[in-house]
């Protein structure tokens, strides 16, 4: 096999003065019929070797789990829409600036802690900080993606949750190879990210958020939805 970067990427990054290759792995159109392990297992079973740390969006595994929706099959209460209105919009994404969007992290969080959240993100962004809206609210709606042009379709046009037990999702999958590997279901984007589960422990998962912060997958049509993280030297 011969890596290949995705469009404005690189193979390549050095950490602490070792070297690693981040191996993007190419799949079909995934949908929720299909089974996560057998999907990462076909896809990157004969790429993989002994050592290697396999990192895997979430947005996939949330597919496969059933938890992406049509936007137009969500209807936002009033409260939704009058929320999702003080939500910042970034280039990486949409996020619950959308009423149907606010409306899922409603439905995952519950009513009383996405008003906190927006209670305490009201009190603190005078003081210049940002982002309290999402720690108070939690990673269920730190996770969930709206529609966006640049995403494959049918997920253009569909709102997908962050996924279900993902740290359960990563032990299985580890389970799944017969070489020594950790995995890691992760949210990133062009603007950094976060390991949501896996079989490591919280200092290695901080090492590999700083080597895939430039988000070596992409952001966009690549349908290169996990990768391979490889020390070499």
């Amino acid at each position: 096999m011969v890596a290949e970067a995705n469009h404005g990427k690189t193979l390549e990054t050095e950490l602490d003065g070792i070297r690693y290759v981040r191996i993007p792995i190419k799949t079909r159109l995934i949908g929720p019929d299909d089974d996560i392990v057998e999907v990462v297992t076909t896809f990157a079973g004969d790429q993989i070797e002994a050592g290697d740390v396999l990192f895997v969006t979430e947005k996939i595994v949330a597919i496969t789990q059933g938890r992406a929706y049509p936007v137009d099959s969500i209807v936002p209460r009033p409260l939704a829409a009058r929320l999702s209105k003080y939500v910042t919009k970034t280039p990486s994404g949409i996020g619950l600036g959308l009423p149907e969007t606010m409306e899922m992290a409603l439905r995952e969080c519950g009513t009383p802690r996405i008003l906190l959240a927006a209670a305490v993100a009201a009190a603190t962004k005078p003081f210049g900080r940002r982002g309290d809206f999402y720690r108070v609210a939690g990673p269920k709606a730190r996770g969930i993606d709206g529609p966006t042009s640049g995403t494959i379709p049918p997920y253009n046009s569909q709102v997908v949750l962050a996924p279900d037990r993902p740290r359960e999702v990563a032990v299985r999958l580890r389970a799944a190879f017969a070489k020594p590997v950790d995995v890691l279901i992760v949210d990133i984007n062009d603007f950094g990210g976060n390991v949501l589960g896996s079989t490591m422990d919280r200092s290695s998962e901080r090492t590999m958020e700083r080597i895939l912060k430039d988000n070596p997958l992409g952001q966009g049509h690549e349908s290169t939805p996990m990768g391979i993280v490889r020390r070499v030297g």
